[in-house]
């Protein structure tokens, strides 16, 4: 048979921790609450913002694209990851476990690159204000959203080079969802073209959380020159919720790359929580630090739940 053909055929087994029922049980039962709350915050962003005018703007947009992915990310993954904390494993097949390898590095390539948008907003708003309606318009602001898309379409080269590999080793996963460098670890062929492929769209992540701190950086140098105490604290006030949603997107990220790399005996329990922190804690705690330190945010929610009665005689607020 030929490695085309044999992938063709070929199913993969997502497992969770090997022997321990009851703790799948948990994590069923956790995923769907941290799923449940990813939902209703992300979806709830989208709503405020769609509804307030107010928020139409640069920020709130991107905001918006957060909050977007965050859902498809984690609705791509939630299927195979409550059947196996379910059952305790769960067959995949091959072209179902491209689909979602797919879905998870694209969202979480786009993510990335959202992120890296909302700290230019970010460096744009402080560092050059009188300028930012003419920078970050409206157009500008779309034409980056879909390079943000075709951005993540470079992953499309993944789907064909995976079929052309045979895997004729064992075909058990190590987490409850497909991952790349999970899927090519199985391959008894040469497989370099892939991991060199894989390598270089890591590099335009590694990119992204560089530009990051750069803007960071100038962004503290700007405020550092800022004489007065209670300005700096508002300055940097707006930039809070953006930088803990950067940590709570990489900080996960690398440490699955590292229990991935050097964690190969770490206990099986150790890469359960990492691979699960990192698809569904940034998608839950993202709306929630956005709720809490972003002002316009609580209001539109506040409007939203609690909409002004128009009394006769009276315009309602606008």
């Amino acid at each position: 048979m030929s490695p085309g053909n044999s992938s063709r055929v070929l199913a993969f087994l997502l497992t969770g921790v090997t022997g321990m029922a009851l703790l799948h049980r948990w994590f069923f039962f956790l995923c769907c609450l941290m799923y449940l709350i990813a939902t209703l915050g992300n979806g709830t962003i989208l709503l405020v913002v769609r509804a307030n005018r107010r928020l139409h703007q640069p920020m709130y947009y991107f905001l918006s694209m957060l909050a977007a992915t965050d859902l498809a990310l984690t609705t791509s993954t939630l299927p195979t990851v409550l059947h196996v904390f379910w059952a305790g494993a769960g067959a995949i097949s091959f072209p179902g476990c491209l689909t979602q390898m797919f879905c998870i590095h694209a969202f979480s390539f786009m993510e990335s690159s959202v992120l890296l948008a909302m700290a230019f907003d970010r460096y744009v708003a402080i560092c050059c204000p009188l300028r930012y309606s003419s920078i970050l318009t409206g157009a500008r602001v779309a034409k980056m959203g879909l390079g943000m898309v075709c951005r993540s379409l470079t992953l499309l080269p993944l789907i064909c080079l995976l079929p052309r590999l045979p895997f004729c080793r064992s075909h058990v996963l190590s987490h409850s969802y497909c991952l790349h460098q999970d899927m090519i670890r199985l391959a008894c062929a040469d497989s370099t073209l892939n991991s060199l492929y894989g390598l270089t769209l890591v590099q335009f992540v590694v990119l992204d959380s560089v530009l990051i701190t750069l803007s960071y950086a100038m962004i503290i140098k700007a405020v550092v020159g800022i004489t007065s105490r209670e300005e700096q604290t508002k300055v940097l006030n707006t930039c809070i919720s953006h930088f803990c949603a950067v940590l709570i997107f990489y900080v996960p990220m690398v440490g699955l790359s590292i229990i991935h790399r050097y964690g190969k005996n770490a206990a099986p329990f150790v890469h359960v929580v990492m691979a699960n922190v990192y698809l569904f804690v940034p998608p839950v705690l993202n709306p929630i630090i956005y709720s809490m330190k972003n002002k316009p945010i609580r209001k539109g929610l506040l409007r939203l739940l609690c909409p002004r009665p128009a009394w006769p005689g009276h315009g309602q607020q606008p």
